[in-house]
């Protein structure tokens, strides 16, 4: 450490300057400067001195260190009583004070400084311990990576040298094979006559001079002939004389080589260019002389590689469309080698608020289940956990019901699944959900009843529930193992957790970890500063960094790997989740992962792939297109369109297949829109050319989309819950829905008398005996309970008086509208139509 100074030291040890540069004097320091500074050996120095002082002055045991003086003094108060009498009080004062010594002082103030020097210097010493330590670390480090360096380079060269030794070895097997091939055939061949001897030199001299005018010295292959006459001559050099064995080492082909060539369902120009071995300008002008004027990074379909391919005159071989999944399928079934065992994949299932993520939580001593939006689970979360019993994969699915596919996708990847169901609850809708999607996958089940310290607990009204729906306890001589546990407490997690591995080590859980990675995308999303990220849970082989990943229909080289705590990890094994980045894309949940060897055959799948999927959504797009105009040739379909924003694939697909759901014969929800990341400007525009609504599930609008959006008033909606976007597009479709028409009777009033009338004609004395009669309501005549007219009302009077209506208890006549055959004892039936507002 650098020497501090006189004054830092005196800061740090808590004494005047001028005090510690005395006490330095008296140590035999030459110091004179506050600013001057101090060594390691002036302060051993100046902590000697003081022990020496603080020695000497307890030294003399005899003399007295401290005085104490003790002085009292009597007093009298003199106090006059009630009745005159005078009252002597005595009263004693005594004091005390005891006087240190000045040495004694001055060693207990040497003995301070004296620790405190001492306690500095010890931490001086415990951080250049650490600093050793630390450059004795990083030492080690660089030696272990020159090592390992050194032992790669060496790999390498003994590898390189090895396929040196192959190569030469084949060169040599193969010279000899010729020689002896020439020897034969010159020992079967007669001696040539003079003539065929000069035709012979003749042929040679022509050969050598074709072999001159080629370029290098070698020939070229596929050479245009048109070109030949361009080359730039070759400068003179000077005539070397060789002598051969009057053999040449090389003959020029007699015919044109033709190869055979894949073609893919795209290719580019220079990909197709290599694979024919020509140049890609070559290959360019045969496009265009089949007019198509293409550049060389240009793609190309196949049936147009196909027509260049044969007419450059090589064999075009297409590539089917079984080609591309049998090779993925070749590779999944290629890992190959010792199985070793592996961790269990366990997912956490069970009905929403049931305590999973809490549960869970408790296990990774983190805080999940706070910070979650509305206190529930919306996506996958996939943990590695090691714990006292061993290492377990979990998986945190959600409980709500939109998350059906979610769940079964949980179930499919798993091996173990753990049912969660709360002992106040009991058994919901999404417990039987996970029941059946774990008996469909073929997975065994572990129940924990969980919530056991609430005082309204019933685990066995849970065991006989679950018993109900074939899920026995092995109490009870069933298959199945309950624990009681509580989230909250911990009560019986350790029996969870050795259930859990109990039951893993009965199905006896292996992998092959030296093989290309095979696993299953989890959950996928696209980062702002990260791009595209996809947790990956891998199933066999293992993963690396730099490994050719093909995902779906996105694949890439991986960048980086994190595991779930944001740690960066080089290698991820069997039943590990890792964080990869370096895709082309989010992947979809479920889609399965592969590392293959060539990056290019991995761009070839995924393009295949988009290309099966946009014609599969066409043709979907057409019979739903189909479908809507068939509802609306039978009434008019209203249509909500929506453009969707989702944090993850897992939210964005249970979204889509619950607004879909929504949908019915009168109002519909479009999906013109739906992608995972933020909200852009592209996402308005064709919110605004739609004339959709956009939704933003825990994603925000970056500054340009807020802006155009504000201007052009398109309306943004964000969500972080999922039931409340089915509450709001539940209650939109409402409002989109026709009210329905009901009729609702206001008055009834009995037929007393018939009169005539020349300006009505048959006018009905009538008594209202129910409700209102008014004017201006249809009305219906009714005779023994049956409907014989329904019409309106001309006239209704009151004492000759014309009324807008008439309550019940009172008399009043009424003239119908074009109805003339009412008779006493008819009853006449007012009502109203009213709008109600429906609802889905």
């Amino acid at each position: 450490m650098a020497d501090v100074t006189v004054r830092q030291f005196a800061e740090v040890v808590g004494i005047p300057v001028d005090r510690l540069l005395a006490q330095l004097e008296q140590a035999g320091s030459p110091i004179r400067s506050a600013d001057q500074p101090i060594t390691d050996q002036e302060k051993m120095r100046l902590l000697q001195h003081l022990r020496r002082a603080h020695g000497e002055a307890e030294e003399p045991a005899a003399e007295p260190k401290r005085i104490t003086l003790k002085r009292r003094t009597v007093s009298e108060l003199r106090q006059t009583g009630p009745r005159g009498r005078a009252k002597t009080v005595s009263v004693e004062v005594r004091k005390r004070r005891t006087y240190v010594k000045r040495a004694v002082a001055v060693a207990e103030e040497a003995a301070r400084v004296e620790r405190q020097i001492a306690e500095r210097m010890r931490l001086e010493e415990a951080e250049r311990a650490r600093q050793e330590e630390l450059k004795a670390r990083i030492a080690e480090e660089e030696r272990r990576r020159a090592e390992e360096e050194a032992r790669r380079r060496a790999e390498e060269e003994a590898r390189r040298q090895a396929e040196e030794e192959a190569r030469r070895r084949s060169e040599e097997k193969r010279r000899r094979a010729e020689e002896a091939a020439r020897a034969a055939a010159a020992a079967a061949v007669p001696a040539p006559a003079p003539e065929r001897k000069e035709r012979e030199r003749e042929r040679r001299r022509e050969a050598e001079r074709e072999e001159r005018a080629t370029r290098y010295g070698r020939r070229e292959l596929h050479l245009a002939g048109e070109k030949a006459g361009r080359r730039k001559k070759a400068k003179a050099r000077p005539a070397r004389i060789t002598r051969t064995g009057g053999e040449h080492g090389f003959e020029r082909p007699t015919q044109p080589i033709v190869r055979e060539v894949v073609v893919p369902e795209t290719i580019t120009v220079g990909e197709l260019a290599q694979r024919m071995s020509v140049k890609a300008a070559e290959v360019i002008k045969t496009l265009m002389k089949m007019g198509v004027m293409a550049t060389i990074n240009q793609s190309l379909d196949q049936d147009t590689a196909v027509l260049v391919v044969e007419e450059m005159g090589h064999i075009a071989k297409p590539q089917r469309e079984d080609d591309y999944e049998a090779l993925v399928a070749e590779v999944m079934e290629r890992a190959q080698g010792e199985a070793l065992p592996r961790p269990p994949v366990v997912t956490i299932m069970g009905h929403v608020d049931h305590g999973k993520t809490s549960l869970l939580d408790y296990i990774r001593r983190t805080r999940v289940a706070a910070g979650e939006a509305g206190g529930i689970t919306q996506h996958i979360g996939a943990y590695h956990v090691t714990t006292d019993k061993g290492e377990i994969t979990f998986l945190d699915t959600p409980g709500h019901e939109a998350f059906t596919a979610m769940r079964a996708r949980g179930a499919k990847v798993t091996d173990i699944v753990v049912l969660v169901v709360a002992a106040d609850d009991g058994v919901m809708p999404q417990t039987l959900e996970a029941i059946q999607h774990a008996k469909a996958a073929g997975v065994p089940l572990v129940v924990a009843v969980n919530k056991i310290d609430k005082p309204e607990a019933d685990p066995e009204r849970v065991r006989n529930e679950l018993a109900q729906h074939e899920v026995i306890p092995e109490d009870w001589g069933g298959e199945t193992m309950f624990v009681n546990v509580s989230a909250k407490t911990g009560q019986g997690v350790d029996e969870l957790l050795e259930a859990i591995l109990l039951q893993a080590e009965v199905m006896e859980l292996k992998a092959v970890r030296e093989a290309p990675a095979v696993g299953v995308v989890i959950e996928s999303t696209l980062d702002k500063g990260r791009g595209p990220v996809a947790t990956v849970l891998v199933q066999q082989g293992a993963l690396h960094e730099g490994d050719v990943l093909l995902a779906g229909q996105e694949y890439g080289r991986v960048r980086a790997m994190f595991d779930e705590t944001g740690r960066a990890v080089k290698e991820a094994g069997p039943s590990m989740p890792v964080q990869v980045l370096g895709l082309s894309g989010t992947p979809e949940a479920g889609d399965t992962a592969v590392v293959l060897e060539d990056e290019r055959k991995a761009r070839e799948i995924a393009e295949h792939r988009r290309r099966k999927r946009r014609e599969q959504q066409a043709a979907e797009q057409a019979t739903s297109l189909k479908d809507i105009f068939d509802q609306m040739k039978q009434g008019e379909v209203h249509t909500l369109n929506v453009v969707l924003k989702a944090d993850v694939q897992g939210s964005l697909e249970a979204l889509r297949d619950a607004l879909t759901r929504l949908s019915t014969d009168e109002v519909q929800v479009k999906l013109v829109g739906a992608g995972v990341g933020a909200i852009t400007e592209s996402d308005v525009n064709l919110a605004l050319a739609s004339g959709a609504v956009l939704i933003g599930f825990n994603v925000r609008a970056d500054a340009a989309a807020r802006r155009l959006a504000e201007a052009r008033g398109v309306e943004l909606r964000y969500y972080s819950v999922i039931y409340e976007v089915i509450d709001d597009i539940k209650q939109t479709l409402s409002g989109m829905l026709a009210p329905e028409i009901k009729e609702r009777i206001i008055g009834l009033a009995e037929v007393r008398e018939v009169f005539r009338s020349p300006k009505f004609g048959a006018v009905a004395g009538c008594l209202v005996k129910e409700g209102v009669v008014k004017r201006n309501n249809p009305i219906r005549v009714l005779r023994d309970n049956v409907v014989i007219f329904e019409g309106r009302l001309e006239s209704l009077r009151r004492y000759k008086e014309d009324v807008n209506e008439v309550r019940a208890g009172m008399e009043c006549g009424i003239a119908v509208k074009d109805y003339n055959d009412v008779r006493p004892g008819d009853l006449i039936e007012v009502y109203e139509r009213v709008e109600v507002a429906r609802e889905l």
